[in-house]
């Protein structure tokens, strides 16, 4: 008689999805019916695909979401198999370990001022290197495999780089070039999130269509994301101005010194936008290690679009919070999100916990990402001049880079920082970035500096 031995292989129950997709659908679709500033205004929005007064920003605002959609699902095709595709090429812990902090290095070394060079020539070049960068890992990736590792590494990571503030330094510029209200730029804000998000499940979906095996290079997910490259250049030189004011590298380095440098609410918005960068790519690294801890069995490709739900329902929280709680302002909301998210890799870090209730705190802290993301985008506006947006960015991002490159030498090459170290530092960042914007609330009240909102 033969003995069955029973897998107890965890993963989220299907009510999950339900719950999530009906909550961000709930939070999209009736607001707009429970939205008293809509009402004072009369010519608000009515649902997801009605959010402008105005036929022209409607066209703006579809024009743009699509693109940035499209930007965002070539990023996950070319990002989504991490470790399993350099294991499936016979790539060590040691190796995947270096190949990563070569990118890391080139983010700091290069992505650390590519904000602030394509602040002085336009975004504009700054999304079609993007994509030119897409196009070239996706072309490589399809034709070469386990030599081109390393450059395949660096050129994601400086699209990385681009891709975190290229499109919105766009958006931003061009919106006011074409002399929309600043209020609507908080509803593009949050639907960047939300469609990012979106396209991140999308490209996850289309990933596990194409790939049978990633050793055949019929049709992989990288001739999808080098086709994808292709349109989205396409249409970023047909549609997109070409006219912008080039500055001067003196007169560029002047302004950034006076109103980054030295100025105290932007350096706590730097610090901000640093912590979640880096809290961000600790748990990409760590959520999965964390889960299968003491040889648990976990459905990983189940999981992964939970956290990017969460994620979505954040962002779709922001409006209503923007919209009707006037005595708990932008920056009490963002304070709260990043306190809790802290919170959240707090527990996770050092309170060993069920499978079931580890996913619930990373969908937390992604929730409370996808809430931080808006409300921080919207502060840069009030306190940043739109021509220094990149290089501010770009710039702030620096210290996180640095902080992944040490982490990923001393935790994952010499394994002598242990992962639960790791993920209670970016926790500790996220609290005092929290702490941050509490502070920059009084220093607001003290100085009201706002260059575009009224």
């Amino acid at each position: 008689m033969g003995v069955v031995i029973e897998s107890d292989r965890w993963e989220p129950k299907p009510s999950a999805f339900i719950v999530l997709s009906a909550a961000c659908f709930a939070s999209v679709f009736l607001r707009p019916y429970f939205s008293k500033s809509n009402a004072a205004r009369g010519s608000g929005a009515s649902s997801l695909l009605d959010l402008g007064p105005t036929a022209p920003f409607l066209r703006f605002q579809r024009g743009f979401l699509l693109l940035y959609s499209l930007a965002s699902v070539m990023d996950g095709l070319e990002s989504m198999f991490g470790e399993y595709e350099f294991a499936l090429y016979g790539i060590s812990r040691e190796q995947m370990t270096w190949y990563l902090s070569i990118g890391a290095v080139a983010a700091l070394v290069f992505g650390t001022f590519s904000g602030v060079l394509f602040d002085m020539v336009g975004p504009r070049k700054a999304c079609l290197l993007f994509c030119i960068l897409h196009l070239f890992v996706g072309v490589l990736k399809s034709v070469v495999r386990h030599p081109t590792v390393w450059i395949s590494s660096i050129c994601l990571s400086l699209a990385s780089s681009l891709f975190s503030f290229c499109y919105e330094t766009w958006m931003v510029m061009e919106h006011e070039k074409q002399g929309h209200k600043q209020d609507l730029l908080s509803d593009t804000f949050w639907l960047m999130t939300f469609f990012e998000s979106l396209s991140l499940i999308g490209s996850q979906g289309l990933a596990n269509l194409l790939v049978k095996d990633l050793k055949r290079r019929s049709l992989s997910p990288y001739v999808l994301a080098a086709l994808l490259a292709i349109l989205s250049a396409l249409c970023i030189r047909k549609q997109w101005s070409r006219s912008y004011h080039i500055i001067s590298v003196d007169s560029y380095i002047k302004s950034f010194s006076a109103h980054v440098l030295r100025d105290k609410k932007i350096l706590a918005l730097a610090w901000t936008q640093a912590s979640i960068h880096f809290s961000m790519s600790v748990v990409w690294i760590l959520w999965a290690p964390t889960l299968v801890a003491d040889g648990r069995e976990v459905n990983l490709s189940m999981i992964y679009p939970c956290f990017i739900g969460s994620r979505m329902l954040g962002s779709t929280v922001f409006p209503w919070y923007f919209s009707e709680v006037k005595s708990f302002g932008n920056e009490d909301c963002l304070t709260t999100a990043l306190g809790v998210a802290g919170l959240a890799l707090l527990i996770v870090a050092y309170d060993y916990q069920e499978i079931g209730f580890l996913v619930i705190l990373f969908c937390v802290f992604h929730a409370c990402v996808g809430f931080s993301l808006p409300s921080l985008a919207r502060l840069r506006t009030m306190y940043l001049p739109n021509e220094l947006r990149g290089g501010m960015i770009s710039s702030s991002l620096a210290p996180a880079n640095v902080a992944i490159l040490l982490f990923l030498l001393k935790g994952g090459y010499h394994q002598n920082l242990a992962n639960s170290t790791i993920m209670a530092l970016s926790a500790f960042g996220l609290l005092i970035a929290a702490g941050c914007i509490y502070k920059l609330r009084s220093w607001r009240k003290q100085c009201r500096q706002d260059w575009h909102y009224t």
